[in-house]
């Protein structure tokens, strides 16, 4: 199997587990684990369509941490809706079995904590996830920046409400993106093109974040970089260049290693997730 391996992120396998770490976050490595993991035979994350898939999910999950030497009960699972809501996790709901889709969590794409060994999960199968860490103040986030978050900025929306409730300087926090959907791919009609276009024109970057491509079916293509927009949003509330740091894997690029909704059936296709929490 392929290895993604290259200068920001390492990848590695523990008791069959495979996964992906970035280098930055590792230097840290005594305050916070972290980890996203990439496809695993035999696990299927996937919590949507049929009502077994949850139980599936679950499974899955505990298999996970329990490779990882991670504590299940810990995990707290947002249901991701492509919005800009951000939640602050400040104590588990359930003391004996994870916050796993509750009720609180609904709506919910970015989560931010300070508590230790609460573990936050963000999953994806093309969107953009961001794991966040202010390395000053010790608070974490885990970001779900699909194309209509991207759009309505979910980044800025976790950024600021760090800054919010726990005083977190921008300069301080380390944003890294995981594997996602690159312009390569991320291809739309002209719809989805216009709201990007009226949304970023101010950027006076639409060159770099919108390509023409090919007409199919009569009707004209577009590429969108989605990761750029985000880089966009973080440089704009002051992070700095080297916080932040993109894994730049493609999902579409390397479907035998990861997940991607594109690629994989509506019915069918899995997801990665992203795990990160404070020791």
């Amino acid at each position: 199997m392929k290895d993604l391996t290259n200068k920001d992120v390492i990848q590695g396998e523990k008791n069959g587990i495979k996964y992906l770490q970035f280098r930055k976050l590792l230097e840290y490595n005594n305050k916070i684990q972290h980890y996203y993991i990439l496809k695993n035979d035999g696990i299927n994350l996937k919590t949507r369509g049929k009502p077994e898939n949850i139980i599936i999910a679950k499974n899955g999950y505990r298999k996970i941490f329990n490779s990882l030497g991670m504590d299940y009960n810990n995990l707290v699972k947002p249901i991701f809706t492509h919005s800009n809501n951000v939640k602050v996790i400040r104590n588990k709901e359930n003391l004996n079995e994870p916050d796993f889709e509750n009720k609180s969590l609904n709506e919910i794409d970015g989560l931010i904590t300070a508590k230790r060994n609460i573990v936050l999960a963000a999953t994806n199968a093309d969107c953009v996830i961001i794991m966040l860490y202010d390395k000053a103040k010790n608070i974490i986030g885990n970001v779900h920046s699909g194309w209509r978050g991207t759009l309505s900025g979910i980044i800025k929306q976790e950024i600021i409400k760090m800054e919010e409730e726990f005083g977190s300087n921008p300069s301080d926090i380390i944003c890294c993106i995981c594997p996602s959907i690159r312009k390569c791919h991320f291809e739309v009609d002209e719809d989805v093109m216009e709201m990007f276009k009226d949304k970023y024109s101010y950027t006076n970057m639409l060159e770099k974040i919108i390509y023409k491509g090919d007409i199919k079916n009569n009707k004209q293509k577009y590429y969108i970089d989605t990761v750029l927009i985000n880089k966009i949003l973080m440089k704009e509330l002051n992070i700095r260049d080297e916080n932040i740091v993109d894994s730049n894997i493609c999902s579409m690029c390397n479907p035998d290693i990861l997940h991607s909704s594109r690629l994989e059936t509506q019915e069918k296709y899995g997801v990665n997730v992203s795990l990160i929490y404070i020791k």
